[in-house]
C-alpha cells in the first residue's frame, strides 16, 4: 500500500519485500494530477544489477546504461530501457494498492537488483 499523500511530482521509491526478494515501485504525480507507477527495474537491464533508476531533475536515468526518460512517461511502458509496468493495482482517493501476485509475477527481475559483481 502506497499511500497517496506520500507521492508527489518528484519521483518517489517505495520498497517492499517479496519472498525474500527486495524490489522497489516507482511513484509520481503528473502535470495533471494523475498517478504513475512503474517497479524501478528495466526491461531490458535488470540482469546487471545496475537496471534500476535515480532521479535528474525531470527525467529517470538507468543506473546501467544511461538512458534517460521524462517522468511524464512513468508507467507508459515502452521498448528499450524502461522500468516494467505494474499491470494491476487498485487507486483510491487515498491510496494505491498493488496485490501481492503483482509484486510476485515480477520478482525475478529483481533477483540481481542492486547487487554488483
Amino acid at each position: 500500500v502506497i499511500h497517496t499523500a506520500d507521492i508527489t511530482t518528484d519521483a518517489s521509491f517505495f520498497p517492499v519485500e517479496v519472498n525474500g526478494t527486495r524490489m522497489e515501485v516507482i511513484a509520481v504525480k503528473d502535470s495533471e494530477g494523475n498517478i504513475r507507477t512503474a517497479f524501478n527495474t528495466c526491461q531490458v537491464c535488470y540482469d546487471s544489477g545496475r537496471g534500476y533508476y535515480v532521479q535528474s531533475g525531470d527525467y529517470l536515468v538507468c543506473q546501467n546504461c544511461g538512458n534517460a526518460f521524462s517522468l511524464s512517461a512513468i508507467g507508459k511502458g515502452g521498448y528499450g530501457c524502461m522500468p516494467l509496468i505494474v499491470p494491476a493495482y487498485t487507486l483510491t482517493d487515498t491510496s494505491v494498492v498493488i496485490p501481492h501476485d503483482t509484486l510476485a509475477q515480477v520478482k525475478d527481475a529483481f533477483e540481481n537488483w542492486k547487487v554488483f559483481p
